[in-house]
C-alpha cells in the first residue's frame, strides 16, 4: 500500500472524505517526483507515433489544435507564449513516469487510463473545461495557476476544436509550484494557466459510461453467440401491404433474440478484457532473437521479471486479464501471476510451476513481459 499522504490525510480518509466527492489541494504531496520529466525529453516523446500528443494554441479568442507527432524544430519555432504540447501515456514510454504510479496504487489498476505530461511557456493553457473522469495534476516544473468551479451549466462553446466551456465561473483559486498536488472529481470545471514556463503531469483514472460500457460488452458477447436455425416462414400468404413488416415476423424475430443470453461469468470476462486492452497507439516490442523457453527460465531465476511499461494486467479470481486476452490458470500459477499483476516484477529467485512459467514465456515472446534487467 502506497504510503502517500494527501494534505495529512491517509488513502483511507481521502477516499473516504473526498475521492468523487470534492476537489483536494494537497501542497508539497510528491517533491521527490518534481522534475522527472524535462522539456526536451517531452519533446522527443512528441515526435514518436506510438504516443498521442497535441498542440492546443490560442490567440485572443481563438483555438487551435493540432495532432502529432511533431519535429523539434516545429516546437522551437513556437511563440514564446500562449501554446500548450500535450502527450499521452507517458508511462508506455518512461520508467519513472510508470514508477510514480505506485504512488496511487491505493486506487485499483482497473480504474486507471494513463499518465499525461503538458508542457507549456506562460499564457499557455488549455482553457476553461471538465473531465468526466478523476485526475490528479501534479506540478512538475514552474509554476500555474488553476481556478475551479463546481458550477451545473457545463454547457460548452459552439464549434470550438477543444471542450471548453461557455461560462466559467471560478471559485477557488490556487498557484501550484512543483511537488503539489491538485486532486479533481468528475465534472469539476477547471481552467489552468502556466504562470511561467513549466510542466505538469496528469494521471487520469477512467470511468466509462453505461453507453460505451454497453456497446463495448455487445461486442464482446458477439464471439459467444450462439443462435440456432434461420428464419422460416412456410406458413407466409400474400400481404396487402408489401412495405408492412408482419406481426409474423416481428414475433420469430423476437423469439430468435430471446435467445441471447449472458451471466455474472460473461460481464466479469469482459470486464477484464476491456479495462485490460491497451490504447490504439501501444505498440509491444517483441524480442529480436527470443531465448528458448529454458533459456529465459534461467535467465529469469537470475534476474527477475518486469511488466513491459505499456502493460495493462489484472486479474479476477484465478483468470489473469493481460492486455485484452483472458487466461484461466490454475490455483498454484494464480499465486504467483497475481503477484506480478500487482507488483508489475516479479524478483529473481521465485519458484514458478510448469503452468505459471508457460504463459510467462509466451507473454515474453509478445512483448508484454521483459527481463528485470533490460
Amino acid at each position: 500500500m502506497t504510503k502517500l499522504r494527501l494534505a495529512g490525510l491517509s488513502a483511507d480518509d481521502f477516499l473516504r472524505r473526498y475521492w468523487q466527492k470534492r476537489p483536494l489541494l494537497a501542497r508539497r504531496a510528491l517533491p521527490q517526483w518534481a522534475g522527472i520529466v524535462q522539456r526536451d525529453t517531452l519533446f522527443e516523446l512528441a515526435a514518436r507515433d506510438d504516443l498521442e500528443s497535441r498542440l492546443v494554441l490560442r490567440s485572443s479568442s481563438r483555438w487551435q489544435v493540432r495532432q502529432g507527432p511533431f519535429s523539434r524544430r516545429e516546437l522551437v519555432r513556437l511563440p514564446r507564449s500562449g501554446w500548450t504540447l500535450l502527450v499521452q501515456g507517458v508511462d508506455h514510454a518512461l520508467p519513472a513516469a510508470q514508477a510514480l504510479l505506485q504512488e496511487f496504487a491505493f486506487i485499483p489498476y482497473a480504474r486507471l487510463d494513463d499518465v499525461m505530461v503538458s508542457y507549456a511557456p506562460p499564457g499557455g493553457g488549455v482553457g476553461p473545461h471538465f473531465d468526466s473522469y478523476d485526475v490528479f495534476l501534479l506540478q512538475l516544473a514552474g509554476a500555474r495557476r488553476w481556478r475551479i468551479s463546481r458550477q451545473r451549466d457545463l454547457s460548452l462553446i459552439d464549434d470550438a476544436p477543444l471542450r471548453i466551456l461557455r461560462r466559467f465561473r471560478a471559485t477557488r483559486e490556487w498557484v501550484l509550484q512543483p511537488g503539489d498536488l491538485l486532486y479533481l472529481p468528475p465534472r469539476c470545471a477547471h481552467d489552468g494557466v502556466a504562470l511561467t514556463e513549466g510542466i505538469t503531469c496528469s494521471i487520469g483514472f477512467r470511468a466509462p459510461d453505461a453507453r460505451e460500457l454497453g456497446a463495448r460488452f455487445l461486442e464482446h458477447l458477439q464471439d459467444r453467440l450462439q443462435l440456432a436455425g434461420i428464419y422460416e416462414d412456410p406458413e407466409l400468404r400474400p400481404q396487402r401491404h408489401p412495405a408492412r413488416i408482419g406481426d409474423g415476423m416481428a414475433r420469430k424475430a423476437k423469439r430468435m433474440l430471446r435467445q441471447i443470453q449472458w451471466n455474472g461469468a460473461d460481464v466479469e470476462r469482459f470486464l477484464g478484457c476491456y479495462l485490460s486492452e491497451p490504447k490504439p497507439p501501444v505498440v509491444f516490442a517483441r524480442p529480436a532473437r527470443p531465448l528458448t523457453a529454458r533459456a529465459f527460465a534461467a535467465r529469469a531465476a537470475r534476474r527477475g521479471l518486469r511488466t513491459a511499461l505499456p502493460t495493462r494486467m489484472l486479474f479476477r479470481g484465478s483468470t489473469l486479464f493481460m492486455n485484452g486476452e483472458a487466461c484461466p490458470v490454475g490455483a498454484p500459477a494464480a499465486r504467483l501471476l497475481t503477484r506480478l499483476a500487482d507488483r508489475r516484477r516479479l524478483p529473481p529467485t521465485v519458484r514458478t510451476d510448469r503452468e505459471s512459467a508457460h504463459w510467462l514465456y509466451q507473454w515474453y515472446r509478445a512483448g508484454y513481459i521483459r527481463l528485470g534487467d533490460e
